[in-house]
């Protein structure tokens, strides 16, 4: 059975598991689709998100640094994009019109909760970076029951931002990345930033890592080594990559377009083997 035209925007995008994990999720209904990634310039993304569903698309995925883009380009969306202010999937509704949705934070949950059995309730928790993915995490972590939310991001407008959409300043404020020595230990620490993607270091301090610390970030592969090196060394419990949350976000938006929920654990357990 045919189950139509996907794809995922990025860029770069070239090194994106989706094609793989959707076509790993389709073979268990015995479903035929066709699954490609499409490179998009931030100047070019609209016209070629607009082009991909004039031509037929049903359904599409959108990762860096797309997020906000997506969110703006859509006619109808979720409510957990419009808290976020981002989307990371993309739905063709009738008459040309676009739904966009996040599905970034429950995933994210889900793995940490659900796949590696870690209680979030009562964390203390840092989110590095306020972009995109940090937008989609941080509702779900204060629903997930965390502690406390504190945003850390080298451009601080961007952080407040987050935070006074948010609204709750009890629970979610802002600090200075220069002060991060200074901010004590957390419970759980977020890596929401672009670095690992860019090849970049973040020199974090081992200062903010706990006794009993959870170290999370939301890439994987390559692109999360140099935090997890860097958790580990700190002595953190717990290291994870974002391989997981990917499937799982994957498996929300497979059930969006094709009203079939998907098992994910097969599909993350053969990923495992490639990314460990």
């Amino acid at each position: 059975m045919s189950a139509g035209n996907f794809a995922v925007f990025g860029h770069p995008i070239s090194h994106s598991l989706s094609p793989q994990i959707h076509q790993a999720f389709a073979r268990q209904f015995g479903l035929e689709l066709e699954y490609r990634t499409i490179d998009a310039a931030p100047s070019d993304f609209v016209s070629a998100v607009r082009e991909f569903f004039a031509a037929g698309g049903r359904g599409a995925n959108v990762t860096l640094p797309h997020k906000a883009s997506a969110f703006a380009l859509a006619d109808e969306v979720s409510a957990t994009a419009r808290r976020s202010g981002s989307a990371n999937v993309l739905t063709a509704l009738p008459g040309g019109r676009i739904a966009a949705h996040n599905t970034d934070g429950d995933g994210m949950v889900r793995d940490i909760t659900e796949r590696h059995s870690v209680d979030l309730r009562g964390h203390t928790a840092l989110l590095l970076g306020a972009g995109g993915a940090a937008h989609g995490a941080a509702w779900a972590l204060l629903d997930a029951g965390v502690e406390t939310l504190t945003i850390v991001n080298r451009t601080p407008e961007t952080a407040d931002a987050l935070a006074d959409a948010i609204g709750d300043p009890a629970r979610a404020h802002t600090r200075y990345w220069e002060d991060l020595a200074d901010l004590g230990a957390f419970d759980l620490i977020l890596n929401a930033t672009s670095a690992g993607v860019l090849g970049k270091s973040l020199d974090l301090p081992f200062a903010i890592v706990g006794n009993r610390a959870l170290c999370y970030d939301l890439s994987y592969g390559k692109a999360a080594l140099s935090f997890l090196a860097w958790a580990r060394t700190a002595g953190a419990r717990y290291a994870f990559d974002g391989l997981g949350m990917l499937v799982e976000t994957a498996a929300d938006a497979f059930e969006l377009w094709h009203g079939k929920r998907p098992d994910t654990e097969p599909v993350y357990i053969e990923l495992r083997k490639q990314y460990s």
